[in-house]
């Protein structure tokens, strides 16, 4: 992998340079990582994984390892087939070598708390980011399996709130691997400080793509970062200042 954009130099990038082009200033903040095709597709076939490549899956590991928590959409969770963060896989090998705690927790965002008692991320230390509308015996149930349950709004999750939680229980750093449903949401309430964007040579056609809904206005990111290896763009992106965002960091120093 080598840096296109600032400065390039043409040489390939180790782990721990890799973990440098992406390292983050210390305090709160929300990235994005997604991979899309270039006429916008997230999936092939309902998964993310026909889109990868070997680069792809160290960027994804770097963002994780850099981070203090995964935050994801239940849907995305479940089709993804997602599983908590081990001290043994290669990404807590690479937090161990970064000097970061080897192991993460999955925060799990659902509205109807989706989760069920047995599932692979319901047990500590996965944190679900419900709402006061999910049913209550579900709430019980995960927090007495170990997940460690938020209620963040009424009728729908409080993003901003969640995000408040969190920070208080030292989960400041999150990386946000969707779902799209998530990233709009996040995106509506002006919470997303980066977006990670890996570019595949593909063209995929059909539906899913990465913001669903319109939002209260055109977000324009700014572009910090361009790698490139086999063909494939890895992309990174500032979001501009929004009074959303502007309050929560006011707030949190």
């Amino acid at each position: 992998m080598r840096r296109l954009l600032p400065d390039p130099d043409g040489g390939p990038l180790d782990d721990v340079e890799l973990a440098d082009a992406y390292a983050l200033p210390p305090g709160r903040s929300v990235r994005v990582d997604f991979v899309v095709s270039l006429d916008g597709a997230i999936t092939v076939e309902g998964r993310s994984a026909g889109l990868g490549s070997p680069g792809d899956k160290r960027v994804f590991r770097v963002l994780r390892a850099l981070a203090d928590a995964v935050l994801v959409g239940h849907g995305t969770a479940a089709a993804e087939g997602y599983r908590p963060v081990a001290a043994d896989s290669a990404v807590g090998r690479l937090r161990a070598a970064l000097g970061r705690p080897v192991s993460a927790p999955v925060v799990v965002v659902s509205r109807r708390a989706s989760p069920a008692p047995g599932d692979r991320l319901a047990l500590a230390p996965t944190v679900l980011v419900t709402c006061a509308a999910a049913d209550p015996d579900r709430r019980a149930a995960l927090a007495d399996a170990g997940v460690d349950v938020l209620v963040c709004g009424d009728d729908d999750v409080d993003l901003p709130l969640a995000l408040d939680r969190l920070a208080d229980r030292g989960l400041e750093q999150l990386v946000c691997e969707g779902g799209p449903a998530l990233l709009t949401s996040a995106l509506a309430a002006g919470v997303v400080d980066e977006l990670d964007l890996t570019v595949a040579p593909a063209l995929v056609g059909g539906g899913g793509r990465l913001v669903t809904d319109a939002l209260p206005g055109v977000v324009r990111p700014r572009l910090l970062q361009v790698l490139e290896e086999d063909g494939v763009l890895f992309t990174r992106y500032a979001l501009p200042d929004r009074p959303e965002r502007a309050t929560r960091t006011a707030q949190a120093t």
